[in-house]
């Protein structure tokens, strides 16, 4: 570990820790990972950044690398809301016939959604590194690329690029935002979710390994005024910003205390998004989270930015 780090955005050294966490949902390693604080840009940072660790870090049974055949009602009340999200996100593009990519997108799960509520939207691709959702995401008619984005290539450009819980994992968010205005078309729109670390849970769990780290896969957090600060210099406008549920961090952050006072199991093999408590804590903290939100900073942002 450095003793003073540099800032994966600005690169100066002006940084404090913050927090020290562990693997506490797929149990991957048993290292201490450290977070430390940007004064200038007001990021949290990951140093170091496991980023030669990827098959470790993210194991076979990590969430985004399979399809729900079944949809728990948690999760069929998040396509809803989903779907919802997508028709406001291609309302003012123009066009007969929409082309969206997906950064992150696994078997294109998300893409399918998009589709149901957009017909518009033709032509779909999936950017990942998982080779086990390259057949299922074909399948589904989508365009498969196995690779980071930082190395992908192409000359298509896309009306809709996906980037849903995604910025928060790669080493240099600023070069990926870069890349994304180059891959989109005039007009489009590029929806981000990522996590606020300036909120409620984030506080109480700070030195709890709050789930909002998602130690040791999330690289960089942002605060709602440090993302669009840092859209903004990327060159985008931003045509929306909101806070949203962070319904998954709290539910991380709870089942690890109750873990931790014997009252559940997780593990490796069964980390705790496949806990049975899991639905009903996701239900519970996102109408907590609904009803705090028009007055209070919750731990997931939504950003849509045109170029």
């Amino acid at each position: 570990m450095s003793t003073t780090p540099a800032c994966p955005i600005c690169a100066r050294p002006r940084c404090s820790f913050y927090a020290t966490a562990q693997d506490i949902e797929y149990f991957t390693s048993a290292d201490d990972f450290t977070f430390f604080r940007c004064h200038d840009c007001d990021v949290l940072f990951l140093d170091p950044m496991p980023s030669d660790r990827l098959e470790e870090i993210y194991p076979t049974n990590y969430y985004s690398f399979h399809v729900d055949a079944e949809r728990s009602i948690a999760q069929r009340i998040k396509r809803f809301l989903d779907e919802r999200a997508f028709a406001a996100l291609t309302r003012n593009i123009k066009g007969s016939s929409l082309a969206a990519l997906d950064v992150g997108g696994g078997s294109g799960w998300l893409l399918n959604d998009l589709k149901r509520a957009d017909p518009r939207v033709k032509r779909t691709a999936v950017v990942d590194i998982d080779p086990r959702a390259e057949d299922i995401a074909r399948a589904n008619g989508h365009a498969y690329h196995l690779t980071t984005f930082e190395k992908f290539e192409t000359d298509d450009r896309f009306d809709v690029i996906l980037m849903l819980n995604l910025i928060e994992h790669v080493t240099d968010p600023m070069a990926v935002l870069r890349k994304a205005k180059q891959l989109l078309q005039p007009g489009g729109r590029i929806w981000i979710k990522t996590p606020n670390f300036d909120a409620l849970d984030a506080r109480l769990f700070r030195n709890r390994s709050w789930g909002g780290y998602h130690t040791p896969r999330h690289f960089v957090l942002f605060t709602r005024d440090s993302l669009v600060r840092h859209c903004k210099a990327a060159g985008f406008e931003v045509a929306h910003c909101s806070y949203t549920q962070g319904a998954p961090f709290w539910t991380v952050s709870m089942i690890n205390e109750l873990r931790k006072l014997g009252l559940c199991r997780v593990s490796a093999q069964r980390p705790s998004i496949e806990h049975r408590l899991t639905p009903l804590f996701h239900i519970g903290f996102a109408a907590l989270d609904f009803l705090r939100m028009p007055f209070s900073r919750t731990s997931q942002i939504n950003i849509h930015l045109t170029s």
